[in-house]
C-alpha cells in the first residue's frame, strides 16, 4: 500500500494481508457497486416486462443470461480486489474501464430480450461486448499481479491465460449472427469454463482473499440487489393508489412489499457470513458460486413485484396466479438457496431444513389462492407472513445450533493449527 494514503501513486501489488484487523470495502468498491444497480433494474424491468406480457421463455433466457453476467464479472472482481487492491491510479483507472463495461452491459440488455421475444437471432453484441470489456480490464490486472507477487505469479498468470482464452469465445458470440438455440449451444461451454477458471488457476496457491471482507461484500450486493425489490413495491403501489385511491388494498401492497424486502435482508444477515468463510476457507467456491442464485432470486422477487403492479393496472396479459407465482417463485429459490449456504458453511440442521419447506408449502398455497379468486395483495400478505414465521422460528431455534456449530468449528480449527 503507498506510504501516504492521501496519495494514489503507483503501488505495488505484492498481496493483501487475509488477516488484516478491520479489514472493510473501500469507496471504489462502493462505487463499482453502484453501477450493478443500473444492470439490475434493467434486467428486473425487462423480465417483469415479459412475464406480463406473458413471454416466459424469453423473459427466462434474457433474465439469466444478463444474471450470470452482471453477478460473474462482480464476483471475479470482488475477490480480486480483497486480494490485489492497491488503490493506486492503475488500480483506480482500470476500475473505471470496468464500470464502463458494466454500463455497456447493461445498456445491452433490453435488445437482447426484444431478439429473444422475436425468436430471430439473439441480438447480444452490445451486452457482450461491455462484458468483455470488463473481463479484459481484470486480464490486465491479474498479469500486473503476475509481475508484481513472485510467490503466486504461476496462480496470477493461469488466471489471466485462461480468462484471456475464454473472451475469445465471447468475442465470437459477440460476432456471430445465430438463433435462439445454436446461441445456447455456444454460451453454455463458456458459462463452465468462466466458472472452472479459479478453480484451475488456484490449484497450487491461493490469492490472499481476505474472509471478513468478502462476506461484507457479498452482503452488499444482496443490499444492493434488495433496492429492486423496494422499487417493485413502490410500483405496485403506485398502480393501486392511480387507479382506486388510497384503500385497504394499497395500504397491504405498501406493507407487504416493504416487509418483503425486509425480511429477505433479515434472513440473509442470520447466516454469519465472515466467521463461517473465516473457520471454512477450503469452502470459498461453494461460497462464492452459491451466492449466484440468491442473487438472481433477490433481483427476481423484485421483477416479480414489478409484474404484479402491471397486473393491478391492468397492464398485463396473465392470470393472478401468474402474477403472484411471479413473487412466490424467487421468494423459495432465495430460501431453498441460503439453506443450502447454510448447511454448507455451517451444519446441517433438520429444523431449518423443515422451515424451508414450510416457505415452500406456503408460496406453493399463495399460488393456488390467487388461482381460486383471492386478491392478489392479500396472497403477498401470506407471503411475508410466511417469511416472517420463518424469521421467528430461526431466531428462536436456529440461532442458538449455529453458534454451537460455530464454536465447535472453533474449536476443530485450533486442533488443526501447528503450535
Amino acid at each position: 500500500m503507498p506510504s501516504n494514503p492521501l496519495r494514489h501513486a503507483m503501488a505495488r501489488m505484492g498481496g493483501r494481508d487475509p488477516h488484516q484487523a478491520h479489514r472493510a470495502a473501500t469507496p471504489l468498491e462502493l462505487f463499482f457497486d453502484l453501477t450493478f444497480v443500473i444492470a439490475f433494474g434493467v434486467a428486473g424491468s425487462q423480465f417483469a416486462h415479459e412475464i406480463a406480457e406473458a413471454h416466459f421463455a424469453a423473459g427466462f433466457l434474457g433474465f439469466g443470461f444478463a444474471m450470470f453476467s452482471v453477478i460473474w464479472a462482480w464476483i471475479n472482481f470482488t475477490w480480486f480486489a480483497s486480494a490485489y487492491d492497491t488503490d493506486d491510479w492503475i488500480f483506480r483507472v482500470v476500475t473505471m474501464v470496468q464500470l464502463l463495461g458494466v454500463l455497456i452491459l447493461a445498456m445491452g440488455i433490453e435488445p437482447l430480450f426484444e431478439s429473444l421475444v422475436e425468436g430471430k437471432s439473439v441480438d447480444n453484441a452490445v451486452m457482450v461486448g461491455g462484458y468483455v470489456i470488463m473481463r479484459l480490464a481484470l486480464v490486465f490486472q491479474w498479469v500486473r499481479a503476475s509481475r508484481q507477487d513472485p510467490a503466486r505469479r504461476e496462480t496470477c498468470l493461469r488466471y489471466a491465460t485462461c480468462l484471456g482464452l475464454v473472451q475469445l469465445g465471447w468475442i465470437a458470440v459477440a460476432v456471430i449472427q445465430a438463433d435462439v438455440l445454436t446461441t445456447f449451444m455456444m454460451v453454455v461451454p463458456l458459462f463452465v469454463l468462466e466458472m472452472a477458471t479459479p478453480y484451475f488457476a488456484e490449484r497450487r496457491a491461493t490469492t490472499p482473499w481476505h474472509a471478513h471482507h468478502i462476506a461484507e461484500r457479498y452482503g452488499l450486493l444482496a443490499i444492493i440487489t434488495l433496492g429492486e425489490c423496494l422499487i417493485g413495491a413502490i410500483e405496485t403501489l403506485r398502480a393501486i393508489v392511480a387507479l382506486h385511491g388510497w384503500s385497504v388494498d394499497a395500504a397491504l401492497v405498501g406493507f407487504g412489499g416493504t416487509a418483503l424486502a425486509f425480511g429477505m435482508w433479515w434472513i440473509y444477515f442470520i447466516l454469519p457470513a465472515g466467521r463461517a468463510l473465516h473457520l471454512r476457507r477450503h469452502r470459498s467456491y461453494f461460497f462464492g458460486y452459491g451466492h449466484m442464485p440468491v442473487f438472481a432470486a433477490i433481483a427476481a422477487t423484485g421483477a416479480g413485484l414489478h409484474v404484479v403492479a402491471y397486473y393491478i393496472d391492468h397492464q398485463a396479459h396473465i392470470s393472478a396466479a401468474v402474477a403472484v407465482a411471479s413473487v412466490a417463485v424467487p421468494v423459495v429459490l432465495f430460501k431453498v438457496s441460503l439453506t443450502w449456504l447454510f448447511s454448507g458453511m455451517i451444519c446441517r440442521d433438520r429444523s431449518v431444513m423443515a422451515v424451508t419447506a414450510g416457505v415452500t408449502a406456503a408460496m406453493a398455497a399463495t399460488i393456488g389462492m390467487a388461482a381460486a379468486g383471492v386478491p392478489v395483495p392479500v396472497c403477498l400478505l401470506v407471503i411475508v407472513l410466511a417469511l416472517g414465521a420463518s424469521i421467528v422460528v430461526d431466531e428462536r431455534r436456529g440461532v442458538e445450533k449455529m453458534n454451537a456449530a460455530l464454536e465447535q468449528l472453533e474449536a476443530e480449527a485450533k486442533t488443526r493449527r501447528p503450535a
